[in-house]
């Protein structure tokens, strides 16, 4: 694996890694608050990004691309923001909500980027 891949599949594997931590956690302390953290780790975090490095790497023509890097760093960074600020707002800190807004819209874009991405892609393997 390389490029975008490559990055995607570390992420994802760091995705999981956090996400399993943070079940665990939930269940050793029976408090499960956090349940939106830990589904939206292993949801958009682990299998998306999962899904991501595979793409790239059945392309790697494309996973080598300068989008395609951009579409990394800008679901890596709005992702992992996004959890982290879920996590204080469900932790009852409610003046962080708009981050967790702010970088909800940006992984969101992430993914239509990769839909701009992919759809050339799909039409030519067709």
């Amino acid at each position: 694996m390389t490029g975008a891949a490559r990055n995607f599949f570390i992420l994802a594997l760091i995705y999981a890694i956090c996400g399993m931590l943070l079940g665990l956690a939930m269940a050793i302390r029976q408090d499960h608050t956090q349940m939106p953290v830990h589904a939206h780790a292993m949801v958009a975090g682990w299998l998306m990004s999962g899904f991501f490095a595979f793409f790239y790497h059945f392309f790697p023509e494309i996973g080598r691309s300068r989008l395609a890097m951009i579409h990394f760093w800008l679901t890596a960074a709005s992702g992992v923001v996004m959890l982290v600020s879920l996590f204080f707002v469900l932790s009852g800190n409610i003046a962080i909500e708009p981050v967790t807004a702010i970088s909800s819209i940006l992984f969101f874009l992430a993914i239509l980027l990769f839909t701009w991405i992919a759809l050339p892609v799909l039409r030519r393997t067709a």
